[in-house]
């Protein structure tokens, strides 16, 4: 798992304030835990903004990968997901905060970049919320955002 104090809530939070925030969506990514540099140099290249962290429904999510029952655009078996996904739900169980989701605006919708399994363990958790950090490619989408999610917040 990531640094749980490096890349919490609060430490994106104050990334934010700091006017950091894509440089810590960066760092994350290419953190072990969620080892996925490429895609930080992927999402850097394309979205140009971020805000957050705030909270988003689950259930809003698109999410690239999941169980059969959740929507998602691959499906997968309970047994490709090993062991993390019932890690995660056991840590958020206990009282464990994950790292911030990141998402994308796309076309009207919010688009899961990284955090499926983080997504999973909380959905098994009952939670129906999470706290994400969201990229946008304009500041035209950043707007239509706002017009359909109202003043970003924190939660």
């Amino acid at each position: 798992m990531p640094d749980v104090e490096e890349f919490s809530a609060d430490a994106a939070r104050a990334a934010a304030a700091e006017g950091r925030l894509a440089d810590w969506v960066s760092e994350f990514l290419a953190s072990p835990g969620s080892d996925n540099a490429e895609l930080a140099v992927i999402l850097g290249g394309r979205l140009r903004r971020w805000e957050g962290p705030l909270r988003l429904p689950l259930d809003r999510l698109h999410r690239l990968a999941g169980p059969p029952e959740a929507p998602v655009l691959c499906p997968m078996d309970d047994d490709d997901w090993g062991d993390d996904v019932d890690d995660i739900q056991d840590q958020v169980d206990d009282g464990w905060e994950p790292p911030p989701l990141v998402v994308s605006w796309r076309d009207g919708q919010l688009v899961l970049e990284d955090g499926n399994h983080r997504v999973e363990g909380l959905r098994r958790a009952g939670a129906e919320e999470a706290w994400s950090v969201v990229g946008f490619e304009t500041d035209e989408a950043h707007d239509r955002f706002l017009e359909e999610w109202g003043p970003i917040g924190d939660g």
